[in-house]
């Protein structure tokens, strides 16, 4: 009895499925078997192809032949198809191995039990919450970490245009190539780091007018002697209820250089209208603008949510002890929405940095310029990645991009997470 938890372990690491038999677990034990059979069967007749594939990215690529007299066009080796199909294969062979580990640890932990004399029938109802999670875990393995590795893997090939585009031509693994592009050649470079600068730039003024204009507009509406503050407070979500893209979409009509209803307001004061998507720097003015319409109403909501918990009798104190407005501002109202609304001010900010909507449909990038290379006075890094991909096929650009945005985002946000007064008072009490 001493030995069960060793000869369940080594006989799991044989075969899957003979630990269990062993432990007279012979349900599992016949799943385990199962499972360890069709994974035999894939690798060998499936996978390892699929991975070789991986590897070489094909051979020849789609040519032509002569048949007799005639030339014929012959398909040959899909790059991009083969990098696919060997991450599916990557990822099934590294979801077999996790389930042969389980395997192993599940024959051990009951042949424990058994050296206890406790009884192991109760360890099923631990695999039970396994079972409901196994289809959501799959779906997480297959549609979400596999396109983010495939883009990752992008980035260390030579795949973009116009001498690398499958299935005419294949794409070879280049490493760090890319990169060193990117940030040594001045047509990259220059483009990267304008992107880049004005990228912070937006993130950082789009985020902080709408969350300190939120909280002016709800310090107004919460003033007392202030009536009607329903219809207030309905009036200002409205923008937020309007769906975006249509906002935006007027909005953009409305700022036309030419035909824009404010310049013709402009023109018929007396007034010259003004470039408002066509300059690049009333063009970067008009984005935050419009962002602040649209950003001001969560903002907003969050903060008269926070305003109602904190306790009066912490302004009546500052009352009595003759304290300011801006006093009380400071030292009650504003330390309670940081505490609170801190991490959603990081998330806001990370939003931000991706804010694709509001740069798309507003001004495209543009305008354009001489400086960029396949990029808009007004684009981020994600509307530049998006033309990159969408419009020049340089796919392997856009995948080093999107590769250094995560790193940026991942950075800032856990720096910035970690030094706020909620995630310490957390970690205090934990």
């Amino acid at each position: 009895m001493k030995r069960n938890a060793a000869a369940a372990g080594w006989l799991s690491a044989l075969c899957m499925g003979l630990g269990q038999s062993y432990n007279r677990q012979y349900a599992k034990g016949l799943l385990f078997v199962l499972i360890h059979a069709a994974g035999i069967y894939l690798v060998t007749s499936k996978l390892f192809p699929y991975l070789k594939g991986l590897a070489t990215l094909g051979d020849k690529g789609q040519h032509l032949e002569k048949v007799g007299k005639i030339f014929k066009n012959v398909p040959g080796d899909h790059s991009v198809f083969m990098m696919i199909h060997g991450v599916l294969a990557a990822l099934v062979f590294l979801l077999y191995i996790f389930i042969y580990i389980v395997n192993i640890r599940d024959a051990v932990s009951v042949g424990r039990r058994r050296e206890q004399g406790k009884d192991t029938r109760r360890l099923n109802s631990s695999v039970f919450p396994w079972m409901l999670l196994a289809l959501p875990i799959v779906g997480v393995v297959f549609f979400t970490i596999m396109p983010i590795v495939f883009t990752s893997l992008l980035a260390f090939t030579n795949y973009a245009s116009p001498n690398h585009i499958p299935p005419r031509n294949l794409v070879d693994w280049v490493g760090f190539a890319t990169f060193k592009k990117l940030f040594t050649l001045n047509v990259w470079s220059d483009t990267f780091v304008g992107v880049l600068t004005w990228t912070v730039i937006w993130a950082i003024l789009a985020t902080f007018t709408c969350y300190f204009g939120g909280i002016l507009v709800a310090l107004l509406i919460n003033q007392k002697g202030i009536k009607f503050k329903g219809f207030w407070r309905m009036l200002f979500i409205i923008p937020y209820a309007i769906p975006q893209f249509v906002s935006l979409l007027i909005l953009r009509n409305m700022l036309n250089e030419k035909f824009g209803p404010i310049n013709q307001y402009f023109q018929a004061f007396g007034m010259q209208g003004l470039p408002w998507l066509n300059d690049p720097f009333w063009a970067k003015v008009s984005v935050i603008v419009v962002n602040m319409w649209i950003g001001i109403p969560v903002t907003m909501v969050l903060a008269m949510g926070i305003l109602t918990t904190i306790p009066q009798d912490l302004y009546e104190a500052a009352d009595v002890d003759g304290a300011s407005g801006w006093m009380k501002f400071r030292n009650i109202t504003m330390p309670f929405v940081l505490f609170s609304t801190t991490p959603i001010l990081i998330t806001q900010f990370v939003g931000n940095i991706n804010n694709f909507n509001v740069i798309f449909l507003l001004t495209g990038g543009n305008p354009a310029t001489m400086k960029y290379n396949n990029a808009g006075q007004t684009d981020l890094l994600v509307t530049w990645l998006y033309k990159l991909t969408l419009d020049f096929n340089q796919y392997n650009i856009a995948a080093a991009v999107a590769i250094l945005i995560f790193l940026f985002i991942a950075f800032f946000s856990i720096l910035l997470y970690r030094r706020t007064r909620s995630f310490r008072e957390e970690d205090m009490i934990q």
